[in-house]
């Protein structure tokens, strides 16, 4: 049988230089390390540095008890994201500074551990879109997180092979959601997602509609990892069985919870 859920792609350190403070993150960092402290078995399958950077990912994976066993450890520099944060509280990217994730390669042992999961969460940015059709074939239930980044091209090629698919759409959006789910749907996929920050959550299997509301916080302390966090809760539903309105219940409350603390996790 298999087991929990394996994170492909991207990762990086995003740190705020005016603060002097920096975390491990990235989509699926995030979300599996939210998933592993619901107790779901998870590995990380990414690309670090030999810098303190790298050091530092790794410890943070290790202190969640995810499995690093393929973790590429390479000479250079890990992916960093200076950072900065606004009045309201909200993010801002000011650079990217890539590093040895530029030129990551998954292996082929790298692949096929990552087919030992049951799940497989992956990005657009983790350069590992070319291998979604063989994991799939593989046997495992695909999540990708298209964050804001949709488009009809990548969800053409990608959908297809998609179990899971999540899309950012922000406040004030909910008939484009709703459109950009019925068109996801019809180039594949088992459920389509869409987040709308304060308005809530919508998702479409391809029959009905669900609604989910926004859980409110008494303070937002940071909304890095709002969204990932919000997958994480909304599989770790689908990982029990629950029906579409109690998982993205489930990804409400588990994102409220993280957008009060300082890391995404």
């Amino acid at each position: 049988m298999k087991k929990g859920i394996a994170a492909i792609g991207f990762c990086c350190i995003d740190s705020y230089e005016n603060l002097n403070l920096s975390y491990p993150t990235g989509n699926g960092i995030d979300c599996i390390i939210n998933l592993r402290k619901k107790g779901v078995e998870a590995a990380a399958v990414s690309v670090v540095g030999t810098d303190p950077e790298g050091r530092e990912m790794l410890e943070v994976l290790e202190k969640y008890q995810i499995d690093t066993s393929h973790m590429q450890v390479k000479e250079g520099k890990t992916s960093l994201f200076r950072m900065e944060l606004k009045e309201n509280n909200d993010r801002v990217h000011i650079e990217n500074i890539p590093g040895v994730m530029e030129n990551y390669v998954p292996t082929e042992e790298d692949l096929r551990f990552t087919s030992e999961y049951e799940y497989v969460h992956t990005d657009l940015f983790g350069r590992v879109l070319e291998y979604i059709p063989r994991l799939k074939e593989n046997g495992a239930k695909l999540i990708l997180d298209f964050s804001i980044y949709a488009n009809d091209d990548n969800m053409k090629q990608l959908l297809p092979h998609v179990d899971y698919a999540f899309f950012s759409v922000g406040e004030g959006n909910h008939e484009k959601a709703v459109k950009l789910l019925e068109k996801a749907k019809a180039y594949g996929g088992h459920i389509m997602t869409a987040t709308l920050g304060e308005d809530g959550s919508v998702s479409y299997d391809g029959t009905h509609f669900y609604e989910g509301k926004c859980v409110k916080v008494p303070k937002v302390v940071n909304t890095v990892g709002a969204g990932d966090s919000f997958i994480a809760g909304f599989m770790y539903g689908i990982m029990q069985g629950w029906d579409i309105p109690a998982c993205l219940e489930s990804g409400a409350k588990t994102s409220a919870e993280i957008v009060q603390l300082f890391n995404p996790y």
